[in-house]
């Protein structure tokens, strides 16, 4: 006796798209709503990513109604509202999906001038223009970072908990999402870490590092920091007023 195969009724689905998650959809489609049709049991998270959603976008995803998971199984016609984390649902939030909250991160090698912002900024950033994408989630994974790319499908891997991909194309653009996205703004400590290598900053008397020092520098200069990683030395130079003005100016902007 061979086993028959089972007919399935084919199904719809509608997705609603809240907050900026049209940002993933194609320009000429770009919409909130999205219908679906399916012929077989489907994770809610492939449903959503199938449209090109990245889950680590999605903090909130209510079906007929109800708060589920990931992983919870579309079977039949459904109603899907689906929320970024900055958008707060009229439901009352049991299901978070995202962690609201994140200090360290890693960057693809196309996000340079936003990891220099966020190193001065004080954050700790892991950066290797030259890493490919299984370094990048290996290393994401192993010191517990959210990733950060605009490589959609990059953040769609599995092992992704926590990323995000920054809509701007403008690094002091993408700063200042990121600082939203992650509550960064009461946890700004400029200057406290290394632009070169990322590891913390730690005062040093002038005395200890005066050899080190070119004749100018020695004589303008009183206050300095050396890079517990790479040893360079930092001092509030003639450049300096404009770095501060400049992450004012993203500061300013994140309030704005």
């Amino acid at each position: 006796m061979h086993e028959s195969s089972i007919d399935v009724r084919p199904f719809s689905v509608r997705l609603s798209l809240h907050g900026n998650l049209d940002f993933f959809l194609p320009p000429r489609t770009r919409r909130k709503d999205i219908t679906r049709s399916l012929s077989e049991k489907t994770s809610v998270k492939d449903v959503i990513e199938s449209c090109g959603v990245p889950h680590p976008e999605v903090d909130l995803i209510v079906v007929n109604g109800e708060e589920v998971d990931f992983d919870y199984g579309v079977i039949n016609d459904a109603e899907i509202e689906v929320y970024p984390p900055e958008i707060q649902s009229p439901q009352s939030i049991k299901k978070r999906l995202q962690v609201n909250t994140m200090e360290r991160f890693v960057t693809d090698g196309h996000l340079g001038k936003l990891t220099r912002n966020l190193r001065m900024l004080g954050f700790d950033v892991a950066y290797d223009p030259e890493a490919e994408d299984r370094q990048l989630l290996d290393v994401m994974d192993r010191e517990n970072r959210a990733l950060l790319t605009r490589d959609r499908r990059l953040l769609m891997h599995a092992v992704v908990r926590t990323g995000y991909c920054p809509r701007s194309q403008d690094p002091d653009e993408q700063t200042v999402e990121v600082i939203r996205r992650f509550n960064l703004l009461g946890l700004i400590a400029p200057f406290t870490r290394c632009l070169r290598c990322n590891a913390p900053l730690q005062e040093i008397a002038k005395a200890d590092i005066i050899e080190e020092l070119e004749p100018l520098t020695k004589i303008y200069y009183e206050q300095f920091r050396r890079c517990t990683g790479c040893g360079q030395i930092y001092w509030p130079g003639s450049h300096f007023p404009k770095l501060q003005k400049h992450l004012e100016k993203i500061r300013a902007n994140v309030d704005g």
